[in-house]
C-alpha cells in the first residue's frame, strides 16, 4: 500500500460537466488537470457510452482549453467551446458523432462565453461581449484607454447563430443588460433569459431580471425581477400553462438559504416552493414534465422531483451529488459524485434508484491509505442540531486516541462539508491524516443543508454563535478521549480563514493556526471585494454606515489582534480580488506590531484559489511543516 504524496494530490484529473445526450447512449464530459503548469488550464473533452460497452474515449486531440459541451437535440452533433485557434479566446466548435467531422464554427473576436443549442436545428444561441470597433483597436494600439467606470462596460450579449450561413446576428434587446444564463421550453418554444444589471458581482446579482425571446421573430417579453444571485433556469408545464422556476436567495437578506422559485408565466404568480425545507436546493433541472432538484441535505443529498403540491423524493445519496443532466423525459440521469475514500467520477442510473460509475479518472489512489471518515451528529449549546465529520489518522481507531486534532473550518459560510472523500490542494482532512493528526470537519450554522433559517442566522453575527458551535465540536472530541485538548490546531480557507484568524483572537487553546484567503476586516472587505453587499451582509455594517465604531467592527478579527498568542500561518493570492491581499497584509502588521510568531506567504499570479502546480504542492508541505512545528511533543 502507497503513502500518500503531494503529487499525488495536485497531479490528478477530474471530470467536469457531463452532459448527458438526448437520446441517453452517450455522454461527454470534461476532463480537467487538478493544477496548471502555465497560464493556461489545458482541459479535454471525453465520450463515454452510457451502457459500459465502450470505455471512455477522448473525444478532441488538441492542446486547449475546452468546456461547456452540449447536445444538439437529435444526439448527433456535440457542441462545445475551445480556444484551439487563439489561446484564451474561445470559439464555438461542432463534432459531428456520426463521421468524427470537427468544424469551428465562430470566430468572433472578443469568443465566446456560452451557447446553447436550440431544437431549431439551424439555430444555436451564444453569449458573447461585443466586438472591439475601429476606435475600440486605435484607442489601444495608442493607451488612450481610461477606463470611466459605468460608461461601456463589457457584458455579455444574446446572439444568434445560423449554423446554414455562419452568421451571427444581435437581436436589439436588453438594453445593456448583462445575459447571464439562457433556457428553451421544451418542444422548441421561447427562450428564457435572465439579465442583470452589469456583470459586477458587487451589484449584478441584486438586479435580475426575467424575459422572454422568440428566437424567430425577436420579440420580446419582460417578466419582472427575480431574487436576488439568481440561476438554474428550467421550464415545466402545468394546468395553468408553463412554468418557469430558478433558484435564488430567500428573501429579504443576502446571508440566506435558496430556494425553488415558481413563476406561473400568464398570471405571473410567483411562489417560494421551498419555503420552510430543511434542506437546501442547489440545482434545479429542466425535463420534458416536472424539473428535477438536487437538495443539500446534511452530510448528503436528496434527488426529488418538484410536483404540483411540493417536493417529492426519488433517491438519497451519500456525500454529494454535483452537475445534474439528464434525458429529455427524465428517465436518465447522470451526475458527479464520489464516496468517502474516492473522489467524485460520473455516474448515471434512474433518479429513483442507485446511480453506476462510468469513468474512472483518478486510478492512481487505488491502493492509497487514507483514514477512516465518520460522520459526527451533536447539539450547540443552545440545543442546535448540528454535524460534521471527524477524519481519523491513517490505521488508527478513536480508541487509541488522544490525538493532535486540527480543526479546518470550510468557506462560504454558505457552504457545507458533504460525506465525501476530503481529499483537496487547500488544507483537507486526508491530507492531514496522513501525517498522523485527527481532522474535524464542523458545519457550523450559517451553512448549507439545514434550510434557510439555518444559513441566515449569522448575518451581521459572524464569529458568533458560529464560533461555539465549533468550540462545541473541539469539546466532544476532547472529552470522548479522540483529541488531545493541548495539541488542538485550527485552519481554514476564505470564510474558513476568518474564522481561523477570528479563533486566535477569541482564545489561547490552538497552540497553531492557519489562515488562507482569509477575512480580517468586514469593513474593509465590503469596499475593496468583489461582493461587497453579501460581505456588508455579513459584517452587519460598512465604513460609510457613519462614525464608528461600527458593528463589523465588532465581528473583525483585526480588533482583536492585541489578543493573539498563537502562531499563525498567513497564505494569500497576490491577485485574490474576492477576499483582496490587503486583509492579509493588515494580518501580517498587526501580529508584527504585537510580536507574535507567524509566517506570510504569497502566491504570484494567483487568485482565491490557488492553481499553479508548485504553489499548490507548496501549500500542502507548509501546512504540513506549520502544524508538525508546533504540535508534535
Amino acid at each position: 500500500m502507497t503513502g500518500l504524496t503531494a503529487e499525488l494530490v495536485v497531479d490528478g484529473r477530474a471530470p467536469q460537466s457531463p452532459a448527458l445526450a438526448p437520446d441517453g447512449r452517450r455522454l461527454c464530459y470534461v476532463l480537467a488537470p487538478m493544477s496548471r503548469t502555465g497560464d493556461r488550464l489545458d482541459t479535454e473533452l471525453w465520450l463515454v457510452d452510457t451502457d459500459g460497452a465502450v470505455a471512455s474515449r477522448r473525444a478532441t486531440d488538441d492542446t486547449a482549453t475546452e468546456s461547456q459541451p452540449r447536445w444538439s437535440s437529435d444526439s448527433a452533433t456535440l457542441f462545445f467551446l475551445s480556444d484551439r485557434a487563439v489561446r484564451g479566446t474561445p470559439q464555438l466548435h461542432a463534432l459531428n458523432l456520426s463521421d468524427g467531422t470537427l468544424t469551428t464554427v465562430t470566430s468572433w473576436r472578443t469568443g465566446v462565453i456560452d451557447h446553447l443549442p436550440l431544437d431549431d436545428p439551424t439555430l444555436v444561441a451564444l453569449l458573447a461581449e461585443d466586438e472591439p470597433t475601429g476606435p475600440d483597436a486605435r484607442r489601444a494600439r495608442n493607451r488612450d484607454d481610461a477606463i470611466v467606470v459605468g460608461e461601456r462596460e463589457p457584458c455579455a450579449r444574446l446572439r444568434l447563430l445560423d449554423l446554414r450561413t455562419g452568421r451571427i446576428t444581435t437581436p436589439n434587446v436588453f438594453a445593456d443588460r448583462h445575459v447571464v444564463e439562457l433556457r428553451q421550453r421544451p418542444g422548441g418554444g421561447p427562450l428564457a433569459v435572465l439579465t442583470r444589471a452589469s456583470a459586477d458581482n458587487d451589484h449584478g446579482p441584486r438586479s435580475g431580471q426575467l424575459h422572454l425571446l422568440d428566437p424567430t421573430t425577436g420579440t420580446v417579453e419582460d417578466l419582472g425581477p427575480v431574487g436576488v444571485d439568481a440561476q438554474s433556469l428550467a421550464w415545466w408545464p402545468g394546468e395553468d400553462g408553463w412554468h418557469l422556476g430558478h433558484l435564488a436567495l430567500t428573501p429579504p437578506g443576502l446571508q440566506a438559504g435558496t430556494a425553488v422559485f415558481d413563476l406561473a408565466v400568464d398570471s405571473r404568480v410567483l411562489r417560494n416552493r421551498t419555503a420552510g425545507l430543511p434542506m437546501c436546493p442547489t440545482e434545479l433541472c429542466q425535463t420534458g414534465a416536472a424539473p428535477l432538484v438536487v437538495c443539500a441535505d446534511g452530510l448528503n443529498t436528496t434527488l426529488a422531483r418538484l410536483d404540483p403540491t411540493g417536493l417529492t423524493t426519488l433517491s438519497q445519496h451519500p456525500g454529494r451529488l454535483d452537475n445534474l443532466t439528464t434525458t429529455p423525459a427524465g428517465a436518465v440521469v447522470a451526475v458527479l459524485t464520489g464516496t468517502r475514500h474516492q473522489p467524485p467520477n460520473v455516474h448515471v442510473g434512474p433518479p429513483t434508484g442507485a446511480l453506476r460509475r462510468i469513468t474512472n479518472t483518478r486510478p492512481e489512489l487505488d491502493g492509497i491509505a487514507l483514514g477512516t471518515q465518520q460522520p459526527l451528529a451533536y447539539r450547540a449549546a443552545d440545543g442546535l442540531d448540528l454535524d460534521g465529520l471527524l477524519v481519523l489518522p491513517v490505521g488508527r481507531t478513536a480508541a487509541q486516541g488522544p490525538f493532535p486534532l486540527i480543526t479546518i473550518v470550510h468557506g462560504g459560510p454558505y457552504d457545507r462539508y458533504a460525506d465525501r472523500c476530503q481529499l483537496f490542494w487547500f488544507p483537507s482532512a486526508q491530507w492531514l491524516a496522513a501525517a498522523g493528526y485527527a481532522v474535524l470537519l464542523p458545519n457550523p450554522r450559517g451553512g448549507q443543508g439545514h434550510g434557510h433559517g439555518f444559513a441566515a442566522s449569522v448575518a451581521g453575527r459572524v464569529g458568533q454563535q458560529e464560533w461555539t458551535d465549533i468550540l462545541t465540536g473541539i469539546d466532544l472530541l476532547v472529552a470522548e478521549g479522540i483529541a488531545d485538548s493541548d495539541r488542538l490546531g485550527i485552519a481554514g480557507w476564505s470564510h474558513g480563514g476568518f474564522m481561523s484568524a477570528w479563533a486566535v483572537g477569541q482564545t489561547d487553546r490552538f497552540r497553531a493556526a492557519l489562515v488562507g484567503a482569509g477575512v480580517v476586516d468586514w469593513g474593509m472587505l465590503a469596499a475593496t471585494g468583489d461582493n461587497g453587499q453579501f460581505e456588508a451582509a455579513l459584517g452587519g455594517s460598512t465604513g460609510w454606515s457613519g462614525i464608528g465604531p461600527h458593528p463589523h467592527d465588532a465581528v473583525s478579527p483585526i480588533s482583536f489582534a492585541s489578543h493573539i498568542r498563537t502562531p499563525v500561518l498567513i497564505l494569500h493570492g497576490a491577485e485574490d480580488t474576492n477576499v483582496p491581499l490587503g486583509q492579509a497584509v493588515y494580518l501580517h502588521r498587526a501580529l508584527r506590531h504585537f510580536d507574535v510568531e507567524h509566517e506570510f506567504v504569497i502566491y504570484p499570479r494567483e487568485g482565491h484559489s490557488i492553481r499553479e502546480r508548485h504553489h499548490q504542492i507548496d501549500v500542502l508541505h507548509r501546512t504540513r511543516a506549520w502544524f508538525d512545528r508546533w504540535l508534535r511533543p
